[in-house]
């Protein structure tokens, strides 16, 4: 895969929902920028990707750690992770794999994808298209002072583009990653 419009990424952070869902926000940031891009990811891909950050070493192999281990008795390794798309808020992503004679490019969930450039020490990019699209910038670093939002109870439907954007920002800043999602889908939704 070629680099053209590839932005490389770095991850940030891991945090729990704010609610019981069991979901996590797995939050990546341009290296050479501002913008981020929250991903909602499960319990199961949060866990291998906090292992491998914390160095864990689990007593018998994860799916991710045999998906590597598969790969290299194959004589494969992993070349990037690509996240290439997101349609009606889902994202998809690439692992890019290499031996001596080819490259293969395998479907994946981001937090696989994650969990296995992990594990393989190799980059993780995004496309211009998918950054701009539901990619965030915190307020901090765009210099505003903190919004305030007086609505409460309020659907986000009945909401406008310009007050979701101030509301997304501000849920960022709070580190609320899970109503980002939400909000962020709901400006996607409109576009």
């Amino acid at each position: 895969m070629d680099n053209k419009n590839k932005i490389k990424l770095e991850i940030l952070g891991l945090s729990s929902g704010k609610s019981d869902s069991g979901s996590f926000a797995l939050v990546l940031g341009e290296t050479n920028g501002k913008r981020r891009l929250p991903i909602i990811i499960g319990i199961f891909e949060a866990q291998a990707i906090a292992m491998e950050i914390e160095e864990v070493v689990p007593s018998r192999p994860m799916t991710h750690d045999l998906f590597k281990s598969f790969l290299s008795k194959f004589s494969f390794n992993v070349k990037e992770i690509f996240i290439s798309d997101i349609k009606e808020g889902v994202f998809y992503s690439k692992i890019v794999c290499l031996n001596s004679k080819k490259e293969i490019v395998i479907d994946s969930r981001p937090s696989d994808a994650i969990a296995i450039a992990l594990r393989f020490k190799v980059d993780v990019f995004v496309s211009e298209k998918v950054l701009d699209e539901a990619g965030i910038i915190p307020e901090d670093e765009l210099g505003h002072d903190k919004i305030i939002s007086s609505k409460k109870n309020i659907s986000y439907k009945d909401m406008s583009i310009k007050e979701l954007n101030k509301l997304l920002e501000k849920v960022i800043s709070s580190e609320n990653y899970e109503d980002a999602a939400r909000i962020r889908d709901e400006i996607n939704n409109r576009n």
